[in-house]
């Protein structure tokens, strides 16, 4: 019997881990990050996987581009490119029968960026790890971060809460929903760090969420995303992109823009209404959560569910994110 979270039934194990232990060495001096300089002037690109550790066709792209860069010597065509696993100890826990577990170690990996936090004295398994990544992440000018959601959804790109990371997955052309949000209240993520979310810099970061955890479509997407990437950024070539990406460009990208999250106050908090991603209530003031005696209702007419779910949600966790398409 498949295992159940909070009631519904944990999605099927499309994909298999991959084995890391071969790239944990990648002469950085910082276990399982690896970097190469091309010696040609050129931007400081990284592509980042398993910022949660059960979050594993990120892995299965880096896999694959590390076993493309070991077996062709393809290099980076100018500036340097840096390729890190994130929350190993995370992934290393990895449990087909409980995949949730495996998310984090002690605390979310994705909201400890901001400079309090990361210099600050507190410390969990996450934290010591942000500290080892932070002269990466912040020596980089663009960033890939690889993700995957709790339930399924088609994939999107978040662009952080600057326009001009949207303005950047328009160049990438990929996916087909792009999402300007207003960052999460638990702490600062990568992709807003430093010059990331600064509108002013030049830097661009972006966070692709490539579908379900472990569809086996993800680890499509995550590559296809990877390469189109580094295309973008000048690191690779137009002869070598086309010959490596995996899916065709969506006719017309669409950008949802949230305007609220929906947080959970306690463990009581239940949705009333089914949880499918970038799903459109047509009116406002349809109740669409409850925890306790709160009902959470639509603020607007045709709005957007983002990323809705509960496998992984505790109070003061997001449940769902509220936007609408713009035109």
């Amino acid at each position: 019997m498949p295992e159940k979270k909070n009631g519904a039934r944990k999605p099927p194990i499309e994909l298999k881990p991959p084995v890391i232990e071969r790239w944990r060495e990648g002469g950085t001096g910082v276990d399982f990050v690896h970097a190469w300089d091309s010696g040609k002037p050129g931007p400081r690109v990284m592509i980042q996987a398993l910022t949660h550790g059960n979050e594993i066709c990120g892995a299965i792209a880096l896999d694959w581009l590390l076993d493309h860069i070991a077996t062709t010597g393809f290099r980076p065509a100018c500036g340097r490119l840096i390729l890190a696993f994130a929350n190993v100890a995370a992934f290393q826990r990895f449990d087909a029968t409980h995949p949730f577990a495996s998310r984090c170690i002690d605390e979310d990996l994705n909201r400890v960026w901001a400079d309090e936090v990361l210099l600050g004295a507190r410390d969990s398994a996450e934290l010591r790890r942000a500290r080892e990544l932070r002269p990466f992440v912040d020596a980089s000018e663009f960033l890939l971060d690889i993700h995957s959601m709790s339930e399924p959804c088609a994939p999107l790109m978040v662009c952080g809460t600057q326009d001009k990371n949207a303005d950047y997955a328009r160049a990438l052309g990929v996916p087909e929903i792009l999402l300007i949000d207003t960052g999460h209240p638990a702490g600062l993520r990568m992709v807003e760090r430093g010059g990331f979310g600064d509108p002013h810099a030049p830097h661009r970061a972006l966070l692709i969420e490539c579908g379900q955890h472990w569809e086996s479509a993800a680890a499509e997407v995550a590559i296809d995303a990877t390469v189109r990437f580094l295309g973008l950024t000048g690191l690779a070539d137009a002869a070598w992109v086309q010959a490596h990406v995996r899916l065709p460009l969506p006719k017309k990208q669409k950008l949802v823009r949230v305007t609220e999250p929906v947080v959970a106050k306690s463990s009581n908090f239940r949705f009333l209404v089914p949880t499918v991603g970038l799903a459109v209530i047509a009116k406002a003031g349809t109740p669409i959560a409850q925890d306790g005696e709160h009902v959470f209702v639509t603020p607007y007419d045709e709005t957007v569910l983002v990323m809705p779910g509960t496998n992984n949600l505790k109070p003061g966790g997001t449940a769902v994110r509220l936007g609408r398409f713009e035109t």
